[in-house]
C-alpha cells in the first residue's frame, strides 16, 4: 500500500492538539473581541501586489506564488495575515478614526517558522489603525501580555526595541540597501568587529554610535546610558522616551521587560516600537508585534498601525496538554426516553457517544469513562 506522505513540515493536525488549537482560538478571539477588535477573514489568496508591496523583501521570499488560471496574473498565498488586515482598514473599511480588528486562520511560508517548525501556522494576531501616539502601542502592548496570560503562559518576558534609532543613526550616512542589510544582519549577531569592518566609511559618531547598540540590552536601565552616549536626534530621543512610557505602563503587570537596542526584526517592515513575547523553557519567541505606519499607503491610505500577532500551534506547543474531557457511552436506540436523556446531558455541556451496533469489541477506541444505562425504569449516568 502507498505511504502518503506530505511536504516537509506540513502536517495534519491530530485530535488531542487540534481540540487544543480550536479551544484557545475560540477563547482568545473572545478575548479580543470583549476588547473591541472587530473580527475579519481575509482570503487565503491575492494577487501578490497585495501581500508582499510595502512589507520588505523577507515577506517576498516567504510568499508561495501561483498562477492564476482565469486571469494569468501572478498570486500569492498569504504568509502573513497583517498586510490584509492593512490592506481592509486602508481599501475597504475607510474609517476617519480609531479601527481595531483582529484575526485567525492558517498561513503558508516557503519555510519552516516559529515553535512549531512548520511552513503551515495557524496566525493569530490583533491590530490597531488610525492612532499615531504611544497609548496605542501600550494598548497592543497590554492586550499581548492579557491574550498570553489568558492561554496559560507562564514566566512572561517581553523584549522591546525601537527602528527609529536605526533609521536615525543611517540617515546620516550615504549606504546602498546591500550595505544597510549587511550592517542589519551584524547588529543581529552582536558582532562588533564585523559593523567596525562595514562602517569604517562613516563618521566617527555614527560608527560608534551603531557598535554601541550591541552592548545596550538589559533592563530599563540601559534606556538612561543609551540617552547618554546614543547621538541626541530628535528621533532617537522621542524613541528613547517611548521606550521609557512603555516600561512604566508595564510594570506591574507581572512580566518581565527587557531591552535590546540592536534587535531590529523586521525593520524594512516596521517603522517604530517593536516587541517579542518570550517565556521560560521555550526556545524562541511565542509572539511579535510593533508599530509599521507606512503598510497602509501601498493602499492608497497611509494609516498609523500598530499590532501583534501569535501562531497558535506554537502556542500550543509551549503550554501543557489540554486534559481532554472525557465521553459517556450511551446505548443504540430509539427510544424517547433515551434520546431526551442524551441531549439533556449534552445541553449540559457533557459529550455523549451513542454506540452503534456491531462494534462492542472497539467501545475502549470511543475514549468514554461513564455510560448510560436504565436502572429502575430511569437512565443514569455511572462508571464505565
Amino acid at each position: 500500500m502507498r505511504n502518503w506522505l506530505l511536504p516537509e513540515y506540513i502536517e495534519d493536525v491530530l485530535p488531542a492538539e487540534a481540540i487544543q488549537i480550536e479551544s484557545l482560538r475560540r477563547s482568545l478571539l473572545d478575548l479580543l473581541d470583549l476588547h473591541g477588535y472587530q473580527l475579519v477573514m481575509p482570503p487565503m489568496l491575492e494577487y501578490l501586489e497585495s501581500l508582499i508591496t510595502g512589507v520588505g523583501h523577507d515577506l517576498d521570499l516567504a510568499t508561495f506564488k501561483v498562477v492564476d488560471q482565469l486571469t494569468g496574473r501572478l498570486m500569492g498565498v498569504r504568509a502573513d495575515i497583517t498586510p490584509q488586515a492593512a490592506r481592509i482598514d486602508a481599501h475597504m473599511l475607510n474609517n476617519e478614526g480609531v479601527t481595531r480588528l483582529c484575526y485567525a486562520g492558517s498561513v503558508l511560508r516557503t519555510k519552516p517558522d516559529g515553535l512549531a517548525h512548520t511552513r503551515q501556522p495557524i496566525q493569530l494576531g490583533a491590530e490597531l489603525f488610525g492612532h499615531a501616539g504611544i497609548e496605542a502601542d501600550i494598548e497592543i502592548q497590554r492586550l499581548l501580555i492579557k491574550t498570553l496570560q489568558v492561554a496559560g503562559v507562564k514566566a512572561l518576558q517581553i523584549d522591546f526595541s525601537h527602528v527609529g534609532i536605526f533609521d536615525s543613526l543611517m540617515s546620516k550616512v550615504q549606504a546602498n540597501e546591500l550595505l544597510k542589510q549587511s550592517i542589519y544582519e551584524a547588529l543581529q549577531s552582536k558582532d562588533q568587529t564585523e559593523l567596525k569592518s562595514l562602517t569604517k566609511d562613516f563618521d566617527g559618531e555614527t560608527r560608534e554610535a551603531l557598535c554601541r547598540l550591541t552592548e545596550l540590552n538589559g533592563d530599563a536601565s540601559i534606556l538612561a546610558v543609551a540617552a547618554k552616549i546614543l547621538p541626541k536626534t530628535p528621533e532617537i530621543t522621542l524613541a528613547l522616551n517611548d521606550l521609557i512610557q512603555v516600561n512604566k505602563a508595564l510594570a506591574n503587570l507581572g512580566v518581565g521587560l527587557s531591552f535590546d537596542l540592536a534587535e531590529l526584526r523586521g525593520y524594512h517592515y516596521h517603522s517604530g516600537m517593536v516587541f517579542s513575547a518570550y517565556a521560560q523553557g521555550c526556545s524562541g519567541p511565542l509572539a511579535f508585534g510593533g508599530r509599521y505606519d507606512e503598510v497602509g499607503q501601498a493602499f492608497g491610505r497611509a494609516r498609523a498601525a500598530t499590532g501583534f500577532s501569535l501562531d497558535l500551534r506554537g502556542l500550543v506547543n509551549a503550554l501543557p496538554a489540554l486534559k481532554v474531557k472525557k465521553a459517556i457511552l450511551a446505548p443504540y436506540g430509539n427510544d424517547e426516553s433515551l434520546l431526551n436523556k442524551i441531549n439533556l446531558l449534552r445541553d449540559s455541556g457533557e459529550k455523549v457517544i451513542q454506540e452503534l451496533p456491531g462494534h462492542d469489541e472497539h467501545v475502549k477506541e470511543l475514549g468514554c469513562d461513564r455510560k448510560l444505562v436504565s436502572l429502575s425504569g430511569q437512565w443514569q449516568v455511572i462508571s464505565a
